[in-house]
């Protein structure tokens, strides 16, 4: 058989097999709705688990990885489950007419926002300094008036603050919360609109604008002291698999130096020092390793990110310091057991590690 009508018999395959991916689609859609008629909620563990663990026997009866095999299913699974939350979404939309006003909502995650409302029937309205007049659309928040149903405050730390406690002033009758990555600097503006009876709560996502499936999402809620607004906020969430999670202020600020400040900084020095070593990336890639490789992927992605993002989370933070000084200390501790030759404090060093992050699970 020739080379061309081997190819020719693998594209024929190749077309079933989509055809199979999308009728099962469909049945997912199904029973999808399934689920909400009958309250069930959309992920189901010990279904996904069967769905696995058939799908490694059924590979090694047929001489197929296993490993391949759960990871073609596990790709399923995920396009299932974002079509599952999607659909359901939007059958148990909030809206229902209801006005929103996103402030910063040209932004990512403003328009993260604005897609979320917008498939839940909720008439939305934008205000961001980079857009141009027009219907709902406002180059100043300002303008756009106080009479809305939800207020949501997308804008950069540096001026979240300040709006926050202008709109105090203005005492709006919506729900009003900020997705702002630190509170410390909001603190003032969200005691302001508590204090003036307003319906203010402050959300944290942990995701990032790309994201499509909350299923394995956290978001963050945190105590501004009007649990009116927290569970009103939350209720704009039900329909979903977000992970909720609630907390204090100051606990927030100080976790989260290590976990976006921390592992930020980290990968910031990462690429400076490869940047600043005078080796070429394109010869330290052909030497890679699992583990460069591996630190490099995420080193780009941080790389590509916004810097002034970046900055406000290491500078506006007052805990930021803090990590910033664990990580040199850490760095340090490690250059030290290495010149001393101390290979028994350098795997004491490691087995703390390993400890440590076993505790995660």
């Amino acid at each position: 058989m020739n080379l061309n009508k081997l190819r020719n018999n693998i594209s024929s395959i190749d077309r079933r097999l989509l055809e199979l991916i999308a009728e099962r689609q469909r049945l997912v859609s199904e029973i999808g709705r399934s689920k909400q008629y009958t309250g069930l909620a959309t992920r189901d563990f010990e279904r996904e688990k069967d769905v696995l663990n058939m799908a490694r026997q059924k590979a090694e009866s047929i001489s197929i990885d296993p490993n391949i095999a759960e990871e073609i299913m596990r790709i399923l699974i995920r396009s299932s489950l974002t079509n599952q939350e999607r659909d359901r979404v939007i059958a148990e939309g909030k809206g229902n007419g209801r006005r929103v006003l996103v402030i910063g909502g040209a932004g990512e995650m403003g328009a993260w926002f604005v897609d979320f409302f917008a498939s839940q029937d909720f008439v939305i309205s934008v205000a961001d300094p980079s857009i141009e007049s027009g219907p709902n659309r406002f180059p100043d928040w300002r303008e756009a008036g106080i009479d809305y149903d939800i207020i949501v405050v997308a804008t950069p730390l540096a001026v979240s603050g300040q709006i926050l406690t202008e709109l105090a002033e203005c005492r709006p009758k919506a729900l009003i919360f900020d997705i702002a990555s630190l509170k410390t600097p909001l603190r003032k503006g969200l005691e302001r609109l508590k204090d003036n009876g307003c319906l203010v709560a402050s959300l944290h996502p942990m995701f990032g604008p790309e994201t499509k499936l909350l299923s394995g999402r956290h978001l963050i809620f945190i105590d501004t002291g009007c649990a009116e607004a927290t569970a009103a906020a939350k209720e704009l969430f039900s329909a979903t698999m977000v992970d909720e999670l609630e907390m204090n202020l100051d606990d927030h600020d100080r976790l989260i130096a290590y976990v976006l400040g921390l592992s930020h900084a980290l990968n910031i020095a990462f690429f400076t020092a490869l940047a600043d070593s005078g080796e070429a990336a394109l010869k330290l890639a052909q030497l890679s390793s699992t583990t460069f490789d591996a630190q490099l992927l995420v080193s780009t992605l941080v790389a590509h990110e916004n810097p002034y993002l970046y900055f406000e989370i290491q500078s506006l933070n007052k805990f930021g310091l803090g990590a910033l000084d664990a990580l040199c200390e850490s760095v340090s501790k490690i250059r030290q057991l290495v010149a001393d030759d101390d290979e028994e404090g350098f795997i004491e060093l490691m087995n703390k590690g390993r400890d440590y992050l076993a505790m995660r699970r």
